[in-house]
């Protein structure tokens, strides 16, 4: 009688408090975020169903980088005395999109030489000139952390007449990394000034029987 009575003060004191009644479990339990769509995520949905279809031996030559590459569709023709080219561009993409991604981006490939064109998505979206190199350094050492005998070229950023206002960190930005790979093993660099220019350096890169093949 007493417990009654105390309870029917407190809920005239404290109206609106419950009082006995069960916790609600749900309210407490804190949920998993749902994991944020990438805009990537279709193209590397493709990318696997390529991969299941047409499965790539290890040793290919791999480009990889931004709508300069995607839309390079006839590559694999271009290389065709190549045992395995593949091309995993990505249309809109940034160095940073390369550096987050390069697990499935690259080294689940196991290539003996990537290709990397990127770094002018990173430029329009106002990153330095510094920080692209910076980017390209951490694609690098991410590659070579676990593919040390893989040579790697960047395929330098071409001029643009959509973006002719940026090319004062263009070309900062091509010297930066060309200086950079300048002394170093296995890392390159070439000026991209046509597709031609891309096919030659990139021959430069294959051994002296590859080179003799596509020549």
């Amino acid at each position: 009688m007493i417990r009654k009575f105390a309870l029917v003060v407190a809920v005239a004191l404290f109206p609106g408090v419950a009082f006995g009644a069960a916790a609600d479990p749900s309210s407490s339990v804190a949920h998993p975020a749902a994991k944020p769509a990438s805009p990537w995520d279709q193209a590397f949905e493709a990318f696997a169903v390529d991969d299941e279809s047409h499965p790539h031996a290890a040793g290919g030559v791999l480009f990889v980088g931004s709508s300069s590459i995607r839309l390079w569709s006839d590559l694999q023709d271009q290389f065709k005395d190549l045992p395995v080219v593949i091309n995993r561009g990505f249309g809109g993409s940034q160095l940073a999109d390369c550096v987050k991604n390069l697990n499935r981006l690259v080294i689940r490939y196991r290539p003996s030489t990537v290709l990397v064109y990127a770094g002018d998505n990173d430029l329009a979206a106002g990153i330095t000139p510094e920080e692209v190199l910076h980017r390209f350094a951490s694609f690098v050492e991410g590659v070579h952390r676990e593919l040390p005998d893989t040579r790697i070229a960047y395929i330098s950023i071409k001029p643009s007449p959509l973006r002719i206002g940026l090319l004062p960190q263009i070309r900062q930005t091509n010297t930066l990394i060309r200086d950079y790979t300048e002394g170093l093993d296995r890392l390159t660099s070439a000026a991209a000034l046509g597709r031609a220019a891309d096919v030659n350096f990139a021959k430069i890169l294959l051994p002296p029987s590859v080179t003799r093949a596509i020549t």
